[in-house]
């Protein structure tokens, strides 16, 4: 009954590109603030932000590999997680 069609029977293996389609939101408001900082302030403060940015992926990319998942579920899992956790304000 837990799996009647709604689960697969497994893992399943996704693409990279299915982890960003359901990031689309977050990716826009990242640049989008990334782009009101180069404009409004200055080049640098779009820089530092794209340097949290890497550094939060660094570090969810760091636990997760500590945690023995593979490295491309390392990689999904860091820019899923970075993108998602970045929008818990909103």
């Amino acid at each position: 009954m837990w799996h009647d069609r709604v689960l697969p029977a497994g893992p399943e293996q996704i693409g990279f590109w299915v982890v960003l389609r359901g990031s689309v939101l977050p990716i826009l408001v990242w640049a989008g603030v990334a782009a009101f900082a180069y404009v409004l302030y200055n080049p640098l403060v779009a820089m530092v932000l794209g340097g949290l940015f890497a550094l939060s992926f660094v570090v969810g990319f760091g636990l997760r590999r500590r945690a023995r998942h593979s490295v491309r579920c390392s990689v999904y899992g860091a820019v899923g997680g970075v993108l998602d956790t970045s929008m818990a304000g909103f």
